[in-house]
C-alpha cells in the first residue's frame, strides 16, 4: 500500500475532524522557499502554498518566515504530490470581507480613492476591493448641486473628484454579489453631531446663500453647517425659482424648522408675518381689482394682486365663450381687471373672474376645488423634489450604472 493510501486509511480509522475543501485553517510555517511555503497543520499533516496562491490581497501575508502562524483556505486535500494545498489568496479575500463587515458594524472611518465616475456616483477603491459611492452619499462640499439635476453636468463635477482620497464609512455590503457601498456623508454627519447639539427647532440663524437649485436655497452658517430652505419656505407667495428673490453670496436670516440627523431645514418666510392674515382688510368678495398675469396654465391664470397676494383665475372664469387657447387672449405680464369671487385666507387661496364675464352658479366652489387640486399637485412635486435631491438615498440600483 502506497503512502497516499496509508494516509487515507489512517484518517478513516482515526477519530479526526479533517478539514474539507473551502475550510479556512491555521498552521505554523515550516519553511519558506522560492515559490512555495510549507505549513504544519496541527501535527496532522503538512500543507503547501505555491504559485499565485501565495499572493493575497491582505498585507498580513507579506514577509512571512518559519514559526509564523498563518491562515489559508483548503483548495485541494491531495495534490499531485499527495500534499494538502492551501491558498493565501482566497483566505486573504475572506479576511478582507470580514474586515469590511466589522468596519460597517463599528462605524469605522476608512480612506478610499475615487477611481472613476458615472452618472450615479463614484467607483471607489476601498483597500483591495472596489466599492461604490452614490451621489447622495457625498458630503455637502463635494455634492454636485446642479440646477434641474442635469446628469451630464453632475458627471462633470464628479470627474473633479477622481484620484482623490476620501474618508468614508461602509454602509452596506453583499459579499456574494461583491457589492460594497460606502458613504462620505456618514463621516460628515458624525462630525456635525456635536455642532448640531447647540441648535434646536425655532432658533434663528444668519448665514450666506451658498447655492441655488430649482427646489430651494442652501445656506451656510455657524461652524461649517449648511441648511436647506425649500422653495416653499422662501416667501409666502409662489415663486418660479429661488433666483427670483435671492442670489449666491446674499446674507439672509432664517429659522430652523426641522433637524433630521445632519440635515437642517430652514425657513425665511416664517420670520415675517403671514400676509394672508390681513388679506380681508385689503380685499373682499365682489371687489374689482387690477392684477398682473404671472403664469398661464391650461387650467387658468396665476395673477399677482400685490407683492404678496396671488390669486387664480380659473379657465372657466376667463370668458363667457369657449376658449381654445388661453394665450390667444392673455399674455404674461399683462395687467387685467378681475372680480374677486372667493377668498380663503387660511388656505392661502383667492379666486378671480375676468371683469365683465358673467360667470355661472356654483363656479366659486369649482374654482376653490381647482385651486386645491393645483396646490396638492404642486406640493407633491415639491415633496418629490426634496426626496430626490436632498434626503439620503441608499438606492442600490445605482451601483449597476
Amino acid at each position: 500500500m502506497d503512502t497516499k493510501q496509508d494516509f487515507k486509511t489512517l484518517l478513516q480509522s482515526a477519530n479526526v475532524n479533517f478539514p474539507k475543501v473551502g475550510d479556512i485553517i491555521k498552521g505554523i510555517i515550516l519553511s519558506v522557499d522560492k515559490g512555495e511555503i510549507r505549513i504544519d497543520i496541527e501535527n496532522l499533516t503538512t500543507a503547501i502554498v505555491r504559485g499565485k496562491e501565495m499572493f493575497s490581497e491582505s498585507s498580513e501575508y507579506a514577509n512571512l518566515k518559519p514559526g509564523d502562524e498563518v491562515e489559508g483556505t483548503v483548495i485541494d486535500l491531495e495534490n499531485e504530490n499527495g500534499e494538502m494545498e492551501l491558498s493565501f489568496r482566497t483566505a486573504g479575500m475572506q479576511r478582507v470581507w470580514d474586515n469590511m463587515r466589522k468596519w460597517m458594524k463599528q462605524g469605522i472611518t476608512v480612506k478610499a480613492k475615487a477611481l472613476s465616475a458615472n452618472k450615479g456616483g463614484l467607483m471607489m477603491q476601498v483597500g483591495p476591493l472596489n466599492g461604490f459611492m452614490p451621489v447622495s452619499q457625498l458630503n455637502p462640499d463635494h455634492y454636485p448641486r446642479v440646477t434641474g439635476g442635469d446628469k451630464s453636468r453632475i458627471l462633470e463635477k464628479l470627474h473633479d473628484l477622481i484620484g482623490q482620497d476620501l474618508e468614508v464609512k461602509v454602509i452596506d455590503l453583499d459579499e456574494r454579489e461583491e457589492k460594497l457601498i460606502v458613504s462620505e456623508k456618514a463621516v460628515w454627519e458624525d462630525a456635525q453631531k456635536a455642532v448640531l447639539e447647540a441648535y434646536k427647532v425655532g432658533d434663528i440663524v444668519e448665514g450666506e446663500v451658498s447655492a441655488l437649485t430649482s427646489f430651494g436655497v442652501f445656506i451656510k452658517f455657524g461652524d461649517g453647517l449648511e441648511g436647506l430652505i425649500h422653495i416653499s419656505e422662501i416667501a409666502w407667495q409662489r415663486i418660479d425659482h429661488p433666483k427670483d428673490l435671492v442670489k449666491v453670496g446674499d446674507k439672509v436670516k432664517a429659522q430652523i424648522i426641522q433637524l433630521d440627523r445632519s440635515k437642517i431645514y430652514l425657513s425665511i418666510k416664517r420670520l415675517v408675518e403671514d400676509p394672508w392674515k390681513q388679506v380681508k382688510d385689503k380685499f373682499k368678495i365682489g371687489d374689482t381689482v387690477t392684477g398682473k398675469i404671472l403664469k398661464i396654465e391650461p387650467f387658468g391664470l396665476m395673477v399677482s394682486l400685490d407683492k404678496e397676494i396671488h390669486g387664480l383665475a380659473h379657465v372657466s372664469e376667463l370668458s363667457d365663450e369657449p376658449m381654445h387657447n388661453i394665450q390667444d387672449k392673455f399674455k404674461i405680464g399683462q395687467d387685467q381687471e378681475f372680480i374677486i369671487v372667493s377668498l380663503e385666507p387660511m388656505e392661502h387661496r383667492l379666486g378671480l373672474r375676468v371683469a365683465g364675464v358673467k360667470g355661472k352658479a356654483g363656479r366659486k366652489s369649482e374654482t376653490s376645488q381647482t385651486e386645491e387640486q393645483v396646490e396638492e399637485k404642486e406640493e407633491k412635486i415639491e415633496e418629490k423634489s426634496v426626496k430626490e435631491e436632498v434626503k439620503i438615498k441608499e438606492d442600490k440600483e445605482e451601483t449597476t450604472e
